[in-house]
């Protein structure tokens, strides 16, 4: 049975559904904390949207495309941060995206630490936004083009998962997972299997530093750049691997927790990432799928079960479960039993 120093997981992630207004200060509230990172995706055909502290209220990212950073102001506002969720206003074209009208939306919340503070760790500084009892930081730095460079993450334990995108140009998106190794990438906008390059200079990222090599989305000359750094907790994340076996009656794969989210990809071939929840529907079998690189909507089909420790491939997809194939995952949950040795209510 795994013991967690989390008691409550809620506390530092939490999927929340919500419904657009098309109106300016729409409040999302029952978070569960004060978001630092919140990824928002319409269930019908628009993009997803990232927004952090770091980078302020105005400047969203696009998981299923390349583009840099920006307002997209016609697509709907992120208002504020607050203590318990955040507010989504209107835009230009009826809030499409984060608010519009009668829509439903999913949004998913990490508890970071506010707007970060400067790290001098590395070779190049950074302003890191760190919550280290949730093994999850906010790093934002500038390139300089030359290899190797080293950034400090701030959580003082080695990340098992980077996410980075640069900030000003439309090159895309890089993605350590200790899986596939300190020579490899896969590109979060896209469906590539993992790929040979240097973003990561060969170099396993350690307790303090990740290091970047000469790879322009990694580290561009003079172009900012935004890492999202995670390192596993007993009991409250997991990021690790399984093998398909191409059958319905798919993988057990064992988190140690019940997870509340989960994130797929097939790093041995090209198909698109997956992502589940235990919202939409939040029920076996019918925790629905969405696609972190496609603004498609949201299909009323399951490919995995959410259980008191793992989760179940139900599906043959080949995103999930192709025979003889690698699949990394990050999972997020709650352990059945906390550090204090009381068990916690199931969710």
């Amino acid at each position: 049975m795994a013991y967690t120093t989390i008691n409550k997981s809620t506390d530092y992630f939490n999927t929340k559904l919500y419904t657009g207004n098309g109106a300016d200060g729409n409040a999302v509230t029952n978070v569960g904390h004060s978001p630092d990172f919140v990824w928002i995706k319409q269930r019908n055909s628009m993009s997803h949207r990232l927004y952090d502290k770091i980078r302020g209220v105005n400047s969203a990212l696009i998981s299923n495309e390349s583009n840099a950073e920006d307002q997209y102001s016609a697509y709907g506002q992120f208002e504020s941060f607050d203590s318990d969720g955040f507010t989504v206003g209107a835009g230009t074209s009826n809030g499409h995206g984060t608010n519009e009208n009668g829509q439903s939306i999913v949004s998913w919340n990490w508890k970071a630490n506010g707007a970060g503070s400067a790290n001098t760790a590395g070779s190049i500084n950074s302003t890191v936004s760190a919550n280290t009892t949730a093994g999850f930081s906010i790093v934002s730095y500038t390139g300089t083009g030359t290899d190797p460079e080293t950034i400090g993450h701030g959580l003082g334990v080695v990340p098992k998962m980077i996410i980075v995108k640069d900030r000003n140009t439309s090159g895309g998106w890089r993605v350590y997972n200790e899986n596939i190794g300190n020579n490899k990438v896969l590109a979060l906008d896209g469906t590539i299997a993992s790929t040979t390059s240097d973003a990561w200079n060969s170099t396993t990222p350690t307790s303090s530093l990740f290091t970047v090599g000469n790879d322009t989305i990694t580290n561009g000359n003079g172009t900012t750049h935004i890492a999202y750094c995670f390192a596993e907790k007993v009991g409250y994340s997991k990021f690790g691997s399984y093998t398909g076996n191409g059958n319905a009656d798919g993988t057990f794969v064992y988190t140690g927790f019940k997870p509340s989210f989960v994130i797929i990809k097939n790093s041995s071939n090209a198909h698109n990432w997956t992502m589940i929840d235990d919202k939409r529907l939040g029920y076996n079998d019918k925790n629905y799928v969405l696609f972190p690189d496609l603004n498609n909507s949201e299909p009323t089909t399951s490919e995995s079960d959410i259980v008191s420790n793992g989760f179940k491939v139900r599906a043959s997809a080949n995103g999930v479960n192709q025979s003889g194939n690698t699949m990394i995952y990050m999972a997020f949950g709650q352990s059945i039993v906390g550090s204090n040795n009381v068990p916690c209510t199931a969710r």
